[in-house]
């Protein structure tokens, strides 16, 4: 490596590592303070929720980071009229963007695994804690707010003396067609079980109500519910988002077979009314149900398809941003960081997110193919390389 390629790697890599470890240390702190409010978690659930949320962090960190280091780099190197002195010595101001566009590619790397990483490992593992967590979480929030409620579960308390809930209120909501449950005690005591991964609720001396049917209980009646119910978080995410990128040829494979049976009942059905001379049973609404369940199949097979292209196409969107903002700062010629930071990404926040959301969302749709949500990224790469053009052009 040359003196002037390491001189520029050097300078890129200070401004870099110090912006990430600045505005990843900021968005970290914005994750927990949003789940602690959440979920009303105390300080032993924030600290474990640490090394689960830096991943999600990070991922949306470094792109941005990447372009700060950019332009301010190379923002200043044109406005010292270094950038000049190079071309005066017959050095194209490739020899300093070259360095650039390598760590670009080796950023845009990590930032891919690390979009992994955070869906996958990072989302679980939040999850994980909070259900771990649910007991503790929960006695918080009564002592807090006398209330805790989940679509399946609300709480209200007068006090809570230690473990001990003073005149609780329990409302379980079954779903389906099974009837509400409402519990009336004296007092009553829970108990987490993070192995069957469930919550014991023990109540004594109070009334039962299931649907109209009321009931009187002197001694302790237990409530067993599972952990998800209680919690806010699920135990387990079915969304392809959350899919490891090496699980995505089986989930894939799963899901095309899924869609295989649904069209083989439907099919069926039809077969069995023709068969059996119930021409009620072959006309289209008679498998109505099996053609909603098939379209809803269909989009998540859209979006199992999509997301390992999504994940890539945000990654390498740091090579884009070096790509534009490296030309960019040169002809802009600003020492001032912050300005050329944010004239740098103006263009980018008015060009390529809004291309790639709209790729995304009619990838979704079924619109487009799954490599449509590079869009975005090309449409960059092709403005950084005319730019690139004129800069070299430039005299």
């Amino acid at each position: 490596m040359s003196i002037l390629s390491r001189y520029v790697m050097r300078e890129l890599l200070q401004v870099f590592l110090v912006a990430l470890a600045a505005l990843t240390l900021f968005m970290l702190v914005v994750g927990l303070v949003k789940e602690a409010q959440q979920q009303g978690l105390g300080m032993m659930q924030i600290a474990a929720l640490v090394p689960y949320v830096l991943p999600e962090a990070m991922r949306f960190a470094v792109p941005g980071t990447m372009l700060f280091a950019v332009a301010s780099v190379f923002g200043r190197m044109s406005a010292s009229n270094e950038i000049t002195a190079l071309k005066a010595a017959g050095i194209t101001p490739m020899a300093t963007i070259w360095p650039a566009i390598g760590l670009a590619v080796a950023v845009s790397l990590v930032s891919v695994w690390l979009n992994d990483v955070a869906v996958s490992w990072g989302r679980d593992g939040v999850r994980k804690v909070i259900v771990g967590s649910v007991e503790e979480i929960i006695y918080g929030r009564l002592r807090q707010q006398r209330s805790y409620s989940t679509s399946k579960l609300s709480i209200n308390v007068k006090g809570v003396e230690g473990k001990k809930l003073i005149r609780p209120t329990l409302s379980f909501q079954p779903g389906g067609s099974a009837a509400p449950v409402t519990v009336s005690a004296a007092e009553a005591v829970m108990r987490a079980d993070a192995a069957s991964g469930s919550l014991t609720i023990t109540c004594r001396n109070g009334t039962l109500h299931v649907g109209d049917v009321k009931a009187v209980f002197p001694d302790t009646i237990e409530r067993v519910v599972p952990l998800d119910v209680v919690s806010r978080k699920e135990t387990v995410s079915t969304s392809p988002s959350e899919i490891a990128m090496a699980d995505f040829p089986k989930a894939r494979a799963e899901q095309i077979a899924r869609i295989g049976q649904i069209r083989q009942i439907a099919a069926a059905k039809t077969a069995l009314g023709i068969f059996s001379g119930r021409m009620e049973q072959t006309v289209p609404a008679a498998v109505e149900g099996e053609r909603q369940e098939a379209r809803h199949a269909n989009s998540r097979l859209n979006r199992i398809i999509m997301e390992p292209w999504r994940r890539w196409a945000n990654g390498f969107s740091c090579l884009c941003f070096v790509l534009v903002g490296a030309p960019m700062a040169i002809r802009m010629r600003n020492a001032d960081f912050l300005t050329s930071f944010f004239l740098c990404f103006l263009p980018i926040l008015i060009v390529y997110y809004p291309v790639f959301m709209l790729g995304v969302s009619r990838v979704k749709a079924g619109a487009l193919p799954a490599p449509a949500v590079w869009m975005g990224n090309v449409l960059i790469m092709l403005w950084g390389l005319w730019l690139l053009r004129r800069v070299i052009k430039d005299r």
